[in-house]
């Protein structure tokens, strides 16, 4: 009898094979995903139990991410256990593709070692770029109109609307610490915290939500 999935060809990835695996409620099991992450290869799987795809901040997530070198594949059981928002998802795989970084989802098939595959990283980052940049249409928008109305804006902010999304974009897809966004762009940690708090969550806003 033949086991799903069969083990991925170390051929494909330079370096080691990891994977992640997530539930959202305290009830639900994450034995079928690590038994299908086990049988893929994998040599480390890290997991999130009782935590929604929703939030970009997850303990596993966070170790894996600092775990990942050049060379590692990532492995997933399906998509939307990495994440549930299409914005955070385009902002992790781009990050990996920076890192050089393979990534594979068992379920839907996406292999970025192969041709198609490729192609994701390239679309998900092309997907980043748009939210960001409806993020931005929808800020200026809101100001304007903001004015027209005569409401008063208040004083100019130490981070612009558009130090904010490239702030989000530094640490999320350059994997870069708060701390060191906030030095690169000459604000406190907490000033840098309380914007992109104060945007309600990147894609909420990205999806008019």
């Amino acid at each position: 009898m033949n086991l799903w999935p069969a083990p991925i060809d170390p051929g494909s990835y330079k370096g080691r094979l990891i994977g992640y695996a997530r539930v959202s409620t305290e009830d639900q099991r994450l034995d079928m995903q690590l038994d299908a992450l086990q049988r893929a290869g994998c040599e480390q799987v890290f997991y999130d139990h009782g935590v929604s795809g929703a939030h970009t901040a997850r303990p596993g997530l966070d170790e894996m991410l600092e775990y990942l070198a050049s060379g590692d594949m990532l492995v997933v059981y399906k998509l939307d256990r990495l994440g549930r928002s299409s914005f955070h998802l385009a902002d992790l795989l781009t990050r990996f593709s920076n890192l050089d970084v393979q990534f594979h989802s068992l379920t839907e098939g996406i292999n970025t070692t192969s041709f198609g595959g490729r192609l994701v990283y390239h679309v998900f980052a092309a997907v980043a770029e748009f939210h960001r940049d409806l993020i931005r249409e929808n800020t200026m928008n809101g100001l304007r109109a903001a004015r027209e109305r005569g409401s008063a804006i208040g004083r100019p902010r130490k981070l612009t609307e558009a130090k904010i999304i490239e702030a989000h974009r530094y640490i999320h897809q350059d994997g870069k610490t708060y701390a060191q966004a906030a030095q690169r762009f000459d604000v406190s940690e907490s000033t840098l915290s309380r914007a992109i708090k104060r945007k309600r969550g990147f894609e909420a806003i990205a999806q008019g939500t």
